[in-house]
């Protein structure tokens, strides 16, 4: 695909999965990029450079406020709409309200698409589709694929049903439209940028504060399929060049790996010593949460390059030059339920 040839807007462009993408685009030689984004959790430095050289069109707005979608999406050919209200697993659970928002939120943005004769819409979805009774048993070697995502439906709270509406809304607009487009379910994706409402970032930062003892949501047996930000990034693009249908494809590593486990790799990267302190009183979610790339695989020749340990170290690396202790001891505990 020549990038250079289309218009593209970036929802959410300068949060921490969006930059990432800005950058990918980029690198791709993509000359019209627009990002909107109201920061409420992306931060504008992610992007700057970018918006500085004339390369990206950065608009703050909020897609729910009249107008902002259209005017947002007039002239694109190409939406990447990864703006969300979200947060980690703390904000999942106590945020209900805020994540019903999504609804109409994914709903104005895909109408507008549509009314502005956008040609494809790439939507990052979530793993969070994915019902709940089929992920209770950690112990067994589950692998989710796509067709489980069916009924009967039982997504993860209200973050988790609107992004099967929106998949499903996307199929209905292409079936009765012909409008195109992709979902891509997104798996626990950490990285540079990262922020500490997501497990990884937050148990990097616990490291990097000595904390003593160290806090273990849950019982610590949780499975998790922890995906570096580069490969999920590669995934979105394939899937703007390869899926018209709106297929929806899951994007993870099949690296099953415990939540215990991860917390012990950070503490010996980090050079930590640290008692562990469980709290099975905290939000945890589904206990077995592992993605099937197959179908990535056979669509889009996708499967992820980066080896848990391997993006750890980099993210740690990244986390422990970037960031201020007195800083990240002062917010963590907000962050860990907000955004």
């Amino acid at each position: 695909m020549d990038w250079s040839a289309p218009s593209i807007l970036v929802t959410g462009g300068a949060s921490f999965i969006g930059s990432h993408l800005v950058d990918a685009l980029v690198a791709r030689g993509a000359r019209r990029i627009r990002v909107v984004d109201d920061l409420s959790s992306g931060r504008l430095e992610n992007i700057q450079d970018h918006v500085d050289q004339g390369r990206v069109d950065f608009t703050r707005a909020d897609l729910l406020d009249p107008g902002v979608p259209g005017a947002s999406v007039r002239g694109i050919d190409l939406v990447f709409h990864l703006a969300a209200l979200h947060g980690g697993r703390g904000y999942v659970d106590y945020h209900q309200a805020a994540c019903a928002r999504n609804l109409a939120l994914d709903g104005l943005v895909l109408k507008a698409s549509h009314a502005a004769g956008v040609e494809k819409l790439v939507f990052a979805s979530s793993g969070c589709v994915y019902p709940n009774y089929r992920q209770q048993d950690s112990a067994e070697e589950l692998y989710l694929t796509e067709d489980l995502a069916g009924p009967p439906y039982d997504a993860d709270n209200l973050y988790g049903w609107a992004k099967l509406m929106m998949e499903m809304a996307l199929r209905a607009y292409h079936e009765e439209l012909g409008f195109k487009s992709a979902s891509c379910r997104l798996f626990t994706v950490y990285g540079e940028r990262g922020v500490e409402n997501h497990a990884i970032m937050a148990m990097i930062a616990r490291a990097f504060i000595g904390q003593d003892p160290f806090e273990v949501w849950g019982d610590g047996t949780q499975v998790r399929n922890w995906t570096y930000v580069g490969d999920i990034v590669e995934g979105l693009v394939l899937s703007a060049e390869r899926i018209e249908d709106a297929t929806a494809v899951n994007l993870g590593t099949e690296e099953r790996i415990r939540v215990l486990d991860a917390a012990r790799e950070i503490l010996a990267l980090t050079g930590r010593a640290a008692e562990f302190e469980l709290r099975p009183d905290m939000p945890t979610g589904p206990v077995n949460r592992v993605a099937s790339n197959r179908l990535a695989a056979e669509l889009l020749g996708w499967t992820p390059r980066t080896p848990f340990r391997e993006g750890l170290h980099r993210t740690v690396e990244w986390y422990f030059s970037t960031k201020d202790r007195d800083e990240v001891r002062a917010g963590l505990e907000g962050m860990l339920v907000g955004r």
